[in-house]
């Protein structure tokens, strides 16, 4: 339990006729509000005076700002104890059920968060790390995959249509130029990927995750190379063909629907876009024996990969209630995918502010369409997604998360660019 925790544990209380969600103030609120601002007081000092301000459930504020990025305000004294004991997993859970609002830039409030109590971390124990194991992180095995790619690919492709760019693109997007629109950037992601593999007419590749088929079917038509694209998420598998079939591409497309550990056959390019974080560290040993089964002697590979500077654990409540068994790996772990097959790193690039980009216009579409989201979920599933998404544009923007896209070749494999000239030339 945290310091500002010790100050407000008495007894939840939630009394008779309390709100679901939301509820009145009682006479235990009253009491405790005295030692609330107190205590946040302390935490606002403890992390560096951010501008934030906490609004109590009596209408009080207390801030260290005259202006502050927004205001977080809790309904209920109950709540501000959970969440003051538990962070990392409680705010998550309190934003959904609406017993804590955010009046203001929501992403901006979680930016300055970051920034402001990674210094706290470092001088005590690490509250991330300490929710992550009392929540134990769902594991990767073949069955516990499938369930939780479900939980979240599988929840409606006219979900995600609402904020997606037109061909579903599910990852970071590349602005070659600020001016791209999220359409241009994600089709220039697609074609840096290409340009970095090189890839030819007639050559084979094999994509490992390849959601709505976009980069599979980017591939074909514009490099004229045969894929064969792997995914265990049903409603993704049905759409991508439903695609192949339309543009004419199924002699050069195919789209299977089956687990990256099965994938057999051999390519001159292998593709993983997005998927890493899905594998479990448990499993980058195998996925490095896939590779090594599958890849040419003078084949290259690409990962794309949600990472970190240095090895932890994911967001709790996102690992819980967004993306169960997702990790985002340090470079450190992702090279236990390559080292003990003597795979050679090529290039390394880091596109962390092209992903908080991204998801600024992902977040603002979200936003454009919530009354379609109300439609089809409930008020809690909005307010999840709208944090899950404003949290990711904080964790990019502040530096928490990393997005890693690593080149790599057989050792021997000499038939490499010289420099890395011709991949920003004119195509």
């Amino acid at each position: 339990m945290s310091p500002l925790a010790d100050k407000l544990a008495p007894d939840r209380g939630d009394g008779e006729g309390a709100l679901p969600h939301r509820r009145y103030p009682t006479l235990l609120d009253s009491l405790l509000l005295v030692p609330a601002r107190r205590a946040l007081r302390q935490l606002l000092d403890a992390i560096g005076r951010p501008p934030l301000a906490f609004v109590l459930w009596n209408g009080q504020e207390v801030t260290a700002t005259d202006a502050p990025v927004a205001r977080v305000v809790f309904h209920d004294s109950a709540t501000l104890t959970e969440v003051a004991a538990n962070p990392f997993y409680a705010f998550g859970e309190a934003y959904a059920d609406g017993r804590v609002d955010v009046e203001g830039d929501l992403a901006k409030l979680l930016t300055v968060t970051f920034q402001h109590t990674r210094a706290w971390q470092k001088k005590g124990a690490n509250v991330l790390q300490t929710a992550a194991r009392i929540l134990q992180p769902r594991r990767n095995t073949l069955a516990a995959s499938r369930e939780n790619i479900h939980h979240h690919y599988d929840i409606g492709n006219d979900f995600y249509r609402l904020w997606l760019d037109e061909a579903l693109v599910y990852t970071c997007a590349y602005f070659a130029q600020s001016s791209m629109t999220l359409e241009q950037a994600q089709r220039a992601k697609m074609d840096h990927i290409c340009r970095k593999l090189r890839l030819l007419p007639g050559q084979s590749v094999i994509e490992a995750g390849c959601g709505w088929g976009a980069m599979a079917l980017h591939m074909a038509r514009h490099y004229g190379v045969n894929v064969r694209a792997f995914n265990i998420s049903h409603e993704q598998i049905t759409y991508a063909r439903s695609r192949s079939r339309e543009e004419g591409l199924d002699d050069q497309v195919e789209f299977i629907e089956d687990d990256w550990r099965n994938i057999c056959g051999q390519c001159d390019s292998f593709v993983s876009v997005g998927m890493l974080e899905h594998v479990g560290l448990e499993n980058y040993r195998l996925l490095g024996d896939v590779i090594d089964r599958c890849l040419t002697d003078d084949g290259c590979g690409l990962i794309h990969s949600i990472g970190r500077n240095r090895p932890d654990a994911l967001n709790p409540w996102i690992e819980q209630r967004i993306f169960p068994g997702a990790y985002p790996p340090a470079m450190s772990e992702i090279t236990n995918v390559l080292e003990p097959h003597r795979l050679s790193i090529l290039d390394v690039e880091n596109l962390r502010l092209h992903y908080a980009q991204t998801l600024r216009y992902w977040l603002r579409r979200y936003e454009d369409s919530i009354d379609q989201v109300h439609r089809m979920f409930d008020d809690s599933f909005a307010r999840s997604w709208r944090l899950y998404l404003a949290g990711s544009i904080a964790a990019f923007e502040s530096g928490d998360l990393q997005l890693f896209q690593i080149l790599f070749t057989r050792e021997a494999n000499n038939d490499i660019p010289w420099t890395r000239a011709e991949l920003y030339a004119e195509p």
